[in-house]
């Protein structure tokens, strides 16, 4: 499969490494300084494009990409407020497609997957209170972490005491969420269930960031052979 990457960091690095063992070609990289290489033949040959930058540049990557029609696995996040409906509109009814996580770790899918499931359990049992916390290094300015917001929607989808989520709240409908930023953390994420004789929690803590990049590559070898809007739920069936 011929693979291009957009955005060249610690994280784009990794991807590039592992597709390369897992047989795929990598024939364009566009970071910062050449961004005139979207309209290259290069990226235009490309079967699906890879895409982790900043939440600020990532809709506009969608766009340069969609122009040529490459499919995009994008884990970039803080975009889907203001450009989700633009980009859901260009992949159901134009024929764009886009392969969109928050976090791409196969370990990340099977706790989300536990996590609803625990929420569905935990509805029954009001006693209980929830709340969750993310950690990650220093160098991430975006908070709470994409991950976790998706981990509390899937909460929220199950526990009819909650109406939404917000941080620093002591607003008991709502579900709290806090966040840490120290060192070189890849990131922990933590779902508490705190009652006045017990608490369960459930955590998943990355070693690494390989773990995100291994899976933005099967991400995209799904991709080639699919269309429209897809995301994790599609690849993985729990």
């Amino acid at each position: 499969m011929k693979i291009a990457l957009i955005g060249y960091g610690k994280m784009g690095k990794m991807i590039e490494q592992i597709a390369i063992s897992r047989g795929h070609d990598i024939v364009s990289i566009i970071d910062i300084d050449n961004q005139e290489d979207f309209d290259s033949e290069a990226f235009k040959s490309a079967d699906v494009a890879i895409e982790f930058t900043a939440p600020q540049a990532a809709y506009g990557n969608y766009l340069r990409a969609f122009k040529h029609h490459v499919k995009v696995v994008s884990g970039s996040t803080g975009w889907m407020k203001e450009h989700g409906d633009d980009v859901r509109r260009m992949c159901t009814q134009e024929g764009q497609t886009l392969f969109w996580a928050s976090n791409f770790s196969i370990g990340v899918a099977i706790f989300s997957a536990v996590n609803k499931y625990l929420a569905k359990i935990m509805n029954q049992f009001p006693q209980y209170d929830v709340e969750m916390e993310e950690t990650h290094h220093v160098h991430k300015l975006d908070h709470p972490s994409g991950t976790a917001i998706t981990l509390a929607e899937g909460i929220l989808e199950n526990i009819d005491r909650k109406s939404g989520w917000a941080e620093d709240t002591t607003d008991p409908q709502l579900l709290r969420i806090d966040h840490i930023r120290r060192g070189e953390v890849a990131g922990i994420h933590t779902v508490r269930y705190d009652s006045e004789a017990d608490i369960i929690t459930i955590t998943h803590d990355a070693h690494s960031r390989q773990g995100f990049a291994l899976g933005a590559v099967l991400a995209a070898e799904y991709t080639k052979d699919h269309e429209g809007l897809l995301t994790i739920s599609d690849m993985f069936k729990f």
